[in-house]
């Protein structure tokens, strides 16, 4: 079946989108653009997001990659087929009126396990807009010798007087991380931003306590460093999953230090196998219109 008689079922009527939650009812709209059906929006950071890129490219389709900064950007590859979108694409209306100034064929969320607010307000606005969705959630890790904290608040249960407690939480979660640790000292990994090292600084953190860089994919010698160098004890961090969680699991484990993961929020999605597999397959849309 050839891609211009597949994509004429577009004169069918349908009114329900395809929104990857595997608690939901599963239907599917036509886009409504003579070129839509060519397009993919991938909503990501720079973990997974720069090989589900590569892929999509290789495939054939025209990709637009949203991130958050210009450094995220950087990691993606230089691709004629490919546009970079860099900022915040808002909520609400505003976030539904930049969806719809450019129809695709999916829209991909692809970001943080952790970014609930964006996962609710991309849920909302692409069933108001009947937008198809999918969902990437990277499977999670075992936890191994690392203990699993339900919220940052049980962290007040944890016996840390007289130890230095290592925080890669990112900036939003530090003063409550700060409010109910009982550690004896502080020190942080945070992304090389200024909003984030101001963050740190008003919390009453020391200079000499805060490193700002970015997490490599797979040199962590410098965070290794860290932790010697500040008599570490103790590192928290989420629960993510990918290769900055594993790279703890392994750093961990090297320094005899102990790990506490802040317990990830329920979710569900694709994995990348799943993801790639219902990307590649359009023939099963016309399953899906044949039992309408």
């Amino acid at each position: 079946m050839g891609v211009s008689d597949f994509w004429s079922f577009q004169h069918f009527h349908f009114q329900q989108a395809l929104i990857h939650n595997k608690n939901a009812t599963v239907a599917f709209i036509l886009p409504q653009s003579g070129t839509s059906h060519q397009r993919l929006w991938l909503l990501s950071g720079t973990g997974e997001g720069p090989f589900l890129a590569t892929s999509l490219l290789g495939k054939g389709w025209h990709l637009r990659v949203s991130v958050v900064s210009e450094a995220a950007a950087r990691v993606y590859p230089s691709h004629p087929c490919l546009e970079i979108k860099i900022g915040a694409l808002g909520a609400g209306e505003k976030l539904k009126a930049a969806i719809s100034s450019w129809p695709c064929r999916w829209v991909i969320d692809a970001t943080h396990p952790f970014a609930r607010q964006i996962h609710r307000e991309l849920d909302q606005a692409c069933s108001d807009l009947q937008q198809p969705l999918l969902r990437y959630w990277r499977p999670e890790l075992a936890p191994g010798k690392a203990k699993l904290l339900p919220n940052l608040a049980a962290l007040a249960n944890e016996n840390l007087e007289g130890k230095v407690l290592f925080l890669a939480l990112g900036a939003r979660e530090l003063s409550k991380a700060l409010l109910h640790s009982r550690a004896s000292d502080h020190c942080m990994r945070l992304l090389p931003s200024p909003e984030a090292l101001k963050t740190a600084l008003t919390l009453g953190l020391s200079a000499e306590k805060i490193a700002c860089l970015r997490p490599h994919q797979s040199k962590w010698a410098v965070e290794a460093a860290l932790c010697r160098q500040w008599g570490c004890d103790v590192v928290l961090t989420r629960q993510s999953g990918g290769n900055n969680e594993a790279h703890w699991h392994e750093l961990c484990e090297a320094l005899n230090l102990q790990l506490l993961l802040l317990s990830r929020p329920p979710g569900a999605g694709f994995n990348i196998k799943e993801l790639m597999t219902q990307i590649s397959q359009p023939r099963n849309c016309q399953e899906l219109c044949k039992n309408e």
